[in-house]
């Protein structure tokens, strides 16, 4: 697996589960070494909604991604790999945590 050089998880909010998210990402980067982004409240890049970015090697995979399953708490989670390229990044190597949300994967062709 030396294609994938990270992985980037994206929580997905609202106004109404803007707290959650915030304590989620918090409690995230509190237990494992994990750059936290901002809470963005507007789209950003191809994400339909407010996000936040997690930021992780590939070496955390299997410690971050059962965590964000298990306590994310019915907020949608994107977490894709980061190997290069970004359209089959966010296209066809995601994971979905919750909902599939449509990206706008324009930005990438």
């Amino acid at each position: 697996m030396e294609r994938i050089k990270g992985y980037h998880a994206h929580v997905y909010y609202d106004e109404s589960t803007f707290e959650q998210a915030r304590a989620l990402c918090e409690e995230t980067a509190k237990l494992f070494p994990v750059t936290m982004g901002r809470m963005h409240r507007k789209p950003v890049g191809p994400h339909p909604d407010w996000s936040c970015q997690l930021a992780f090697g590939p070496e955390l995979i299997g410690v971050v991604l059962p965590w964000l399953a298990l306590y994310r708490k019915g907020l949608v989670v994107f977490l894709h790999p980061l190997t290069g390229d970004e359209l089959a990044d966010h296209r066809d190597h995601a994971i979905w945590m919750g909902a599939i949300r449509p990206l706008d994967l324009s930005i990438f062709e």
